[in-house]
């Protein structure tokens, strides 16, 4: 028998009393109420989930991931794969399941429900409705991951029909993925079993899906957030709001997690109890984590924080097992197996120039903090033939190199928004197809980047002149084999070297990460050409007027 005195949050009760909790064989025993609630000392809850999560965006396998979030008092993640799952396929899914078993973390694995995620794009897979139904019946997946194709639901395209299907049929969630949808086209999203949606920005758009049976999920991650514009739903939708990351860099991971939103949401004036609701009851309940509610008879997996506004994890514990305790794992680093796919060789940069086909250039804007992009029509520098970047006007070059193909031709275009003043990054993590994709003032940096990436078979690169910083992603191109901290701290270093380059953006790998996000409106660039997310259709980089 063991037993732990702190304050306790009763979330359904919306109470906290100084008790006993007791527990043996990972089950609590007893909670014992000894007095009224003792402020400024710790209390113990139950334990925070990430509501939707790509792992690989940490750069770490599932089992690493979790010795990061575990220390923050995060004992569960919805997760979906579906970035390896389009390097590898289901391989690469089940090759995730494994890892994930040997981690006291409780990872919910969804069944990816958009492999490739657009025909306009080279991928290294293809999930049709027999592998998701594969997937599906897998122990360990509990979902069926964020529906991307909204269109395809809209005109109840047969493939993404199916897999719909699929999921309802052994009575598991959906997750959605509809950015700007409203109206009639969010109704019927909705209505064909679609549960959930993070991509909301605005409180409208949120209110409006919620009214439609949908629960959102308040999304802060490295790069994109929205939780300052949609935190009043925590108080005035409780029991229909979650809170997730969707993707966080290794270095955020290690200074915190679910319970930094927490934190914010009581100093926004939210109840503790409402805040630990989204933070753990919702998406505990929606996707049947069955993880407890600190009530006798329920598994111990709580977290103990050292008060109710920081909200600094001390203990946790998962079915019963302390799994971490002051600020630290519990459980050893284990070197995970390698798998990937990385057929791309180094490129010249002459292969990078871009012929100029009229007066104008159409420039992709990115914005700091967000997935969406704006589209610029500017004069066209022109220099014997061809387009010229323009970085003293922030007008840099973009490229995409298929990682698939042996001897692909990179597309090239113009991006403004990161603000380099010299040199290039370059990434072979690159939603969602994960070609590599880079950024740079010219091509010779832009060549010297990329070729890094390609020659390490994946990683982040930063060239600076002549020199390059690399962090070689081994697994599938997207994750490190390293220890989490070590991971964390090399891609600091790197995030340093990006901003020393001029970089103003809060994170200039995760953002350029997502200038292949075809599914994410306005412009973005594939490794075919220059993509129009609102037409849906290619688009020239250089044209003229009429």
């Amino acid at each position: 028998m063991h037993e732990h005195t702190a304050n306790v949050v009763d979330v359904d009760g919306r109470r906290v009393f100084w008790g006993r909790v007791t527990w043996e064989a990972g089950g609590i025993s007893s909670v014992t109420e000894l007095g009224g609630e003792r402020p400024g000392l710790p209390a113990v809850m139950p334990g925070f989930v990430d509501a939707h999560l790509h792992i690989e965006s940490s750069l770490l396998p599932p089992r690493e991931l979790g010795r990061l979030a575990v220390r923050h008092g995060t004992v569960a993640c919805v997760a979906d794969p579906h970035e390896i799952a389009n390097v590898l396929g289901a391989p690469g899914v089940q090759q995730m399941l494994e890892d994930a078993r040997s981690s006291p973390l409780v990872f919910a694995f969804g069944a990816p429900s958009c492999v490739p995620a657009t025909r306009f794009e080279s991928a290294g897979a293809a999930l049709g409705p027999e592998e998701v139904r594969a997937l599906l019946a897998e122990p360990g997946v509990r979902f069926l991951s964020e529906v991307m194709n909204f269109p395809g639901v809209l005109s109840k395209d047969p493939g993404i029909m199916a897999k719909l299907a699929a999921a309802m049929a052994r009575g598991l969630p959906i997750d959605g993925h509809a950015p700007g949808l409203r109206g009639a086209a969010a109704r019927a999203y909705t209505e064909a079993g679609i549960s959930t949606d993070h991509e909301a920005t605005t409180l409208d758009e949120a209110t409006e899906k919620l009214a439609l049976g949908m629960k959102i999920l308040i999304r802060e991650g490295s790069a994109a957030r929205s939780f300052e514009a949609l935190h009043p739903l925590i108080s005035t939708h409780p029991g229909q709001v979650m809170l997730c990351s969707d993707d966080k860099h290794p270095d955020d991971l290690a200074r915190g997690h679910i319970n930094v939103l927490v934190a914010r949401a009581v100093a926004h004036g939210h109840s503790v109890f409402d805040a630990v609701r989204a933070a753990s009851l919702v998406p505990q309940d929606h996707y049947g984590l069955a993880l407890g509610r600190l009530r006798p008879g329920d598994p111990l997996t709580a977290v103990e924080v050292r008060d109710l506004s920081s909200f600094e994890a001390q203990r946790v514990w998962i079915r019963g097992q302390l799994v971490a305790q002051g600020g630290a794992a519990l459980s050893p680093f284990v070197r995970p197996a390698i798998a990937n796919r990385f057929d791309a060789e180094p490129i010249d940069e002459r292969a990078l120039e871009l012929e100029a086909r009229g007066e104008l250039v159409r420039v992709m804007v990115a914005r700091d903090g967000e997935l969406f992009t704006d589209e610029e029509v500017r004069p066209a520098r022109v220099e014997a033939g061809l387009v010229r970047a323009e970085p003293e006007a922030d007008v840099l070059w973009l490229a995409n190199l298929s990682r698939y193909e042996r001897a692909a031709r990179p597309a090239v275009a113009l991006v403004r928004g990161f603000g380099l003043r010299r040199g290039a990054l370059a990434s072979s993590v690159a939603h969602d197809s994960h070609n590599v994709v880079a950024v740079g003032v010219d091509g010779a940096s832009l060549a010297r980047a990329m070729n890094a990436v390609i020659l390490a078979r994946g990683g982040l690169a930063v060239a600076d002149g002549e020199a390059v910083e690399l962090l070689p992603l081994p697994l599938a191109g997207l994750m490190s084999d390293l220890e989490g901290d070590v991971v964390a701290a090399r891609y600091a270093a790197l995030d340093r070297a990006a901003k020393a380059l001029g970089s103003s953006l809060r994170a200039p790998f995760m953002t350029l990460s997502f200038m292949a996000l075809l599914v994410i409106p306005r412009l973005k660039l594939s490794d075919r050409g220059l993509f129009d997310g609102v037409s849906f259709a290619f688009t020239d980089v250089s044209f003229s007027r009429g």
